[in-house]
């Protein structure tokens, strides 16, 4: 069973994937189950994973870490979530860029939270 929202990953090709509509079936790749990925909840890390949001205004600001994350070719944020109550908001990174993202999303009020996934350490919330 998926479940909306998820995040799975294939262990041998690497690819990452979101679930937009939920389905009783199993997700497969390289002919392998994907691997569900859980959102780390540790302190270990946490000041370079942790995603911290702040509003600007009507936009939304996600920096990764209280100390910037790093963006090598080895080891950087594959991608920066935005999600206000149910809207989802995305930014794709790569190696180089900033460890940030500014979402101009009008945003007033709502249940805001925001999650981003390391290519090493794997999937972080904010909360």
């Amino acid at each position: 069973m998926t479940v909306l929202n998820d995040i799975y990953k294939c262990d041998v090709c690497g690819m990452v994937i979101e679930v937009v509509h939920e389905g009783p079936g199993e997700l497969v790749c390289c002919e392998k189950p994907m691997e569900l990925l859980e959102a780390v909840q540790k302190e270990e890390g946490g000041v370079k994973h942790i995603p911290i949001i702040s509003v600007e205004g009507n936009a939304v600001k996600v920096d990764v870490g209280e100390i910037p994350h790093p963006m090598e070719k080895e080891h950087w944020i594959t991608f920066i979530e935005l999600c206000i109550d149910d809207e989802i908001f995305r930014k794709s990174l790569n190696p180089g860029d900033e460890p940030s993202a500014t979402f101009d999303v009008n945003y007033k009020d709502g249940d805001i939270k925001a999650r981003i996934y390391c290519n090493i350490h794997g999937l972080w919330p904010s909360d």
